[in-house]
């Protein structure tokens, strides 16, 4: 299989740019105490303005290329693993993010059941992902097909179907550029009624 990423590496931040921190900081409820994981996070692009806003930020990928590149950010612990096997013990992460990533996991439904089990009661996730029901992400899910890249593109409502799924509370956050924000909370055992 083509290593894609190989060569995407150098060059990812600059053409994808900085992203946008106060969304990231309100969809993620930033600042925390606790760490924040960022799956399929590669070079720490959106994760790298998180450090100050969190007792620590973990970047989790399986490209070795594009987790090199986080030596150039600071407060970024890099780990070198698949989301369907977080190398993690459970409820640790107060927060997780994965950013236009979930589309190249090879078992989502798993990566998703895993970030739930490493995810601290009250803890949140948040998946960005192209909104596949848009003509124009359409053609890029078939040129990546094309490319070999192996990815396999779901509408928002199917990935908050997969975080109710492992227990979380799904809601879609937003739809815009041809993006879907979707998000997940973990019920905190301290919340729940004597009944439930």
């Amino acid at each position: 299989m083509i290593d894609h990423f190989r060569f995407m590496a150098p060059l990812y931040d600059a053409v994808l740019g900085r992203p946008g921190v106060d969304w990231w900081k309100k969809v993620l409820r930033l600042p925390v105490s606790g760490w924040v994981l960022d799956v399929g996070g590669g070079t720490g692009r959106v994760s790298a303005a998180l450090p100050d806003l969190a007792a620590g930020v973990a970047v989790c990928d399986v490209s070795r290329p594009m987790l090199a590149r986080t030596q150039y950010k600071n407060g970024i612990r890099p780990i070198q693993a698949p989301a369907e096997a977080l190398p993690f013990p459970d409820a640790v992460f107060h927060r997780a993010l994965v950013v236009d990533a979930l589309h190249h996991f090879r078992d989502q439904r798993r990566a998703i059941s895993e970030l739930a089990r490493v995810l601290a009661p009250g803890g949140r996730l948040v998946v960005e992902e192209p909104d596949i029901g848009l003509v124009v992400v359409r053609a890029v899910a078939l040129m990546e097909r094309l490319a070999l890249m192996g990815s396999r593109f779901h509408p928002p409502e199917t990935i908050a179907g997969m975080m109710a799924a492992a227990g979380l509370r799904p809601r879609i956050e937003r739809r815009a550029q041809f993006r879907a924000w979707i998000s997940g909370d973990k019920d905190d055992v301290n919340s729940l009624s004597d009944g439930e």
